[in-house]
């Protein structure tokens, strides 16, 4: 009976039951990929992460192979699984920069002390900007009036990684208010180039922080989306809204009563935005064995 190690920890928090929950499995050697994804479901966290050991010399080369999945699917890359199993695998090998090899490609973590505690900065991948889309029609689709939406940044596109919509809502209280049919969002969808929408306004909870956000798919509400905040930390830089390289501090999970913090910054260089980095903190819960 295979018994497979596992460690619980939560991500972008400093505070043990905050921000956003993973396991990660630290040996998923034989594993099929059926198997992780029925254990996924099991762990029933947002994502959850599978460790492939490699040679010392793999490793070095090509970095720690990790594979993420959701309930329901397998994910190129995610932002808090990023970081938090590369935490994990810090506290085994006690090295100051982890680098993931995700079905995204490579994703370094490099680890510093700010404040007398570790603190932990992935960079994500470059960039890339899609689709503008009109407030009118993203309105109707989410039931909600289109003066709601801000019209003085764009509705846009963006994925470093994974593609989301980033959706610019004028009140904080619009945005913890926020309420919609999720299919009604993935009938939109289908007909972009987005594959989740992320909320955020620059209204916030927190005086420290520069915007307040919400992501809303199909396995509830995610506490903390490291993904998401790559992708908007571009979008900061691109429009305006942070200086570049300025460090940007994201609330988000206050409306699942997990709140998280977010740290991104990015690069604006003429006309494109490079370095894009996402940080924070993380706290170990648990570990146990799952056996089958």
């Amino acid at each position: 009976m295979p018994r497979l190690a596992f460690t619980n920890i939560d991500v972008f928090t400093s505070r043990a039951l905050e921000g956003n929950q993973l396991a990660v499995f630290t040996d998923g050697s034989g594993l099929t990929t059926e198997q992780m994804q029925t254990i996924a479901r099991e762990t029933n966290y947002s994502e959850t992460t599978f460790v492939i050991p490699r040679s010392f010399e793999e490793t070095k080369e090509k970095g720690h192979r990790v594979r993420i999945f959701t309930v329901n699917e397998e994910l190129p890359f995610a932002g808090h699984p990023t970081l938090g199993t590369a935490w994990v695998l810090r506290g085994i090998g006690g090295a100051d920069e982890i680098t993931l090899d995700l079905n995204v490609g490579k994703v370094p973590v490099r680890f510093s002390t700010e404040d007398g505690q570790p603190f932990g900065e992935m960079r994500q991948r470059d960039p890339e900007f899609g689709q503008i889309h009109a407030r009118e029609d993203l309105a109707r689709a989410l039931r909600i009036s289109a003066d709601e939406i801000a019209d003085d940044v764009p509705i846009h596109t963006v994925s470093t990684g994974m593609h989301f919509v980033i959706v610019p809502i004028r009140k904080l209280t619009t945005l913890q208010k926020l309420s919609f049919n999720y299919s009604n969002a993935v009938e939109y969808l289908a007909k972009t180039d987005g594959k989740f929408l992320y909320f955020v306004s620059r209204e916030t909870v927190d005086p420290k922080a520069r915007l307040h956000a919400r992501m809303i798919f199909y396995n509830g509400e995610d506490p903390a989306t490291g993904s998401a905040a790559g992708c908007t930390a571009a979008w900061l830089a691109m429009h305006g809204v942070a200086k570049s390289d300025e460090r940007v501090l994201i609330e988000q999970g206050i409306e699942t009563k997990r709140p998280s913090q977010l740290f991104v910054r990015a690069e604006k260089k003429s006309d494109s935005v490079v370095n894009v980095r996402v940080g924070g903190r993380a706290v170990e819960v648990a570990r146990g064995e799952l056996y089958f």
